[in-house]
């Protein structure tokens, strides 16, 4: 399984989501001209790959239909939620998840989904 994103900085995008699931990036695949295109780092068995796009866009959530988004699960989804603060998200106003779970808003400004390991 491989989860595809892409950023105007696919590195930084990728090193926040490893540090985040506890891992390190991996790999590096080069555009025609040898610069770092994508990033990539695999847990349990999938593979996160992050593209840099210099055109890219983040959606407009919630108006924007996500074709995709994280979701991840934290023994302690208190203390991840302070720990991605200060890796950079932001928590936005609305909140659709209630006490399920809560919408957080990557350094790109792609929302992702973090809720209690069940």
């Amino acid at each position: 399984m491989c989860h595809a994103m892409w950023a105007r900085d696919g590195r930084a995008l990728a090193d926040f989501y490893a540090t985040a699931l506890g891992t390190a990036v991996s790999q590096s695949y080069p555009d025609e001209h040898g610069n770092e295109a994508a990033c990539a780092f695999s847990v349990n068995g999938a593979m996160y790959l992050f593209y840099t796009s210099p055109s890219y866009q983040a959606p407009h959530w919630p108006e924007d239909e996500l074709p995709f988004h994280m979701d991840l699960a934290f023994p302690d989804v208190t203390t991840a939620e302070k720990r991605l603060l200060e890796m950079g998200a932001t928590k936005p106003g609305h909140q659709p998840g209630g006490e399920q779970w809560t919408v957080l808003l990557d350094p790109s400004g792609q929302p992702f989904c973090i809720h209690q390991t069940h």
